[in-house]
């Protein structure tokens, strides 16, 4: 009896100590932030942390200095159809508006945002609870064990002496499984995520150890072709395979958004915009432009299974508008070295208040060297300066932690002597702050400039 005791304390010691409460692979990630440019307004939309599942999805709509009030539908769809649905009344104020909504189940939904005038469509994945097949294997042990233990139990009180040693025997080769396979479990990688590698099919999320282990499956996926086109005040942008010429409907969020749109007018002035998907390679953005001319357009993006990718192309535009982007001057030290070597960059913002913004507390766009049309230049450089981690947060900072600066360092190469047009961005009370420059870099061995 004395043995069944301590293989009981054994049973509770392997079942709260060594297999996880959560689970491996698939199970809950972080907030995801997208910027999205919906017409008139740059938003950042927040989806909060989803656990657990069936329950509520807290969104968050982040505005910015400028961004009209008004009512901005939120719609989760799933299947075609749509689950639940909310309206946030966003104010002229600049912050956080909140809105609640509810997922039923795991595997990819889509959020709708809708202005009214404007719809874009967000997909992301609600995380599935999956275990590993070695913590199946251990806790089917323990129940194996748990269940020939009361059999021991009874055979030992009702016939007593060797009768009881078989079931006895059982618990022990139950338990032996049970911490064998308990110990694998946390030496045993998790799968690919679904939607990084893997498609965000309900299978995949809910089981992501079956494909995984299926065959050796290759991730990758070819180049993406991009195609700008300016219809009314909307710039598009169509993205298609490029190799079946089919649309692209893989984009993953990097750096809080889908798709980082730059670009640049014929006398060098930036729009850091980042398009809507209004439908499966389909993203748009509002842009009116103040002059005429061909404009360089740049696209960062990152498809599953297929890396990061920068496309670049050209529109020629017509002038609609009246007014650029604002700009500001912001103190830069510059210590420009010849090309091919580490050059440094730092924006002195004066206080430690800016907000991350992309994830990022600021951004440098480097374009060049420029000798005709912008648009002809090329060089085209995205270089961040990275937030700090914070211990106490689980996830990044988003746009409420205004504690960062005041001096935002970018070390960058410029590959090719030459003249550039740079840009710094940085937020500051829910408005980017965008700094431009020209920078001169000697060729190697020559005089800096």
């Amino acid at each position: 009896m004395r043995a069944l005791l301590v293989i009981l304390c054994v049973i509770g010691f392997a079942w709260g100590g060594t297999i996880p409460a959560a689970a491996d692979g698939a199970a809950g990630g972080g907030d995801i932030q997208v910027a999205q440019t919906l017409g008139d307004r740059e938003l950042t939309v927040i989806i909060r942390r989803i656990e657990p599942v069936p329950g509520p999805v807290h969104v968050d709509v982040v505005t910015h200095v400028g961004s009209p009030a008004g009512d901005l539908g939120l719609r989760l769809n799933r299947d075609g159809g749509t689950v639940s649905g909310t309206t946030v009344r966003l104010t002229a104020k600049p912050g956080f508006h909140t809105g609640t909504l509810r997922v039923d189940g795991p595997g990819p939904w889509e959020l709708v945002v809708d202005d009214g005038q404007r719809v874009a469509t967000i997909p992301f994945v609600v995380p599935a609870r999956v275990m590993s097949p070695p913590q199946n294997a251990a806790y089917g042990g323990f129940v194996a064990a748990g269940v020939l233990m009361l059999v021991t139990i009874a055979v030992a009180l009702r016939r007593g002496g060797a009768a009881s040693f078989v079931p006895a025997a059982g618990v022990v080769a139950a338990l032996a499984v049970a911490v064998t396979a308990a110990l694998l479990s946390s030496s045993v990688p998790p799968p690919p995520a679904p939607g990084s590698d893997l498609d965000p099919s309900v299978d995949n999320v809910t089981d992501p150890y079956a494909n995984a282990q299926a065959s050796t499956v290759d991730y990758s996926r070819p180049p993406v072709n991009l195609v700008a086109t300016a219809v009314d005040d909307d710039l598009r942008l169509a993205l298609t395979d490029g190799s079946t010429g089919r649309p692209v409907d893989d984009l993953l969020v990097h750096d809080s958004a889908f798709a980082h749109l730059g670009v640049v007018s014929p006398s060098g002035k930036l729009w850091h915009l980042h398009p809507v998907r209004v439908g499966p390679g389909d993203f748009r953005a509002k842009l009116v432009a103040p002059e005429p001319g061909r404009y360089a357009v740049a696209a960062e993006i990152s498809r599953r299974g297929g890396g990061r990718q920068l496309l670049r192309t050209t529109v020629t535009l017509a002038a609609g508008g009246t007014a650029a982007p604002a700009t500001e001057d912001v103190p830069l030290d510059r210590k420009i070295a010849a090309a091919g070597s580490p050059s440094t960059i730092t924006a002195r913002f004066g206080a430690r208040d800016l907000q991350p913004w992309l994830g990022m507390v600021g951004h440098l766009i480097v374009v060049g060297p420029v000798t005709g049309e912008v648009a002809d230049a090329p060089v085209w450089a995205h270089v961040h300066a990275m937030t700090p981690p914070t211990p106490e947060l689980p996830d990044k900072p988003d746009e409420s932690v205004a504690a960062f600066g005041p001096d935002v360092p970018f070390t960058y190469s410029f590959p090719l002597p030459g003249r550039y047009l740079v840009w710094v961005q940085a937020e500051r009370g829910y408005a980017v702050r965008t700094t431009p420059a020209v920078v001169d870099v000697p060729a190697a061995g020559g005089e800096r400039r």
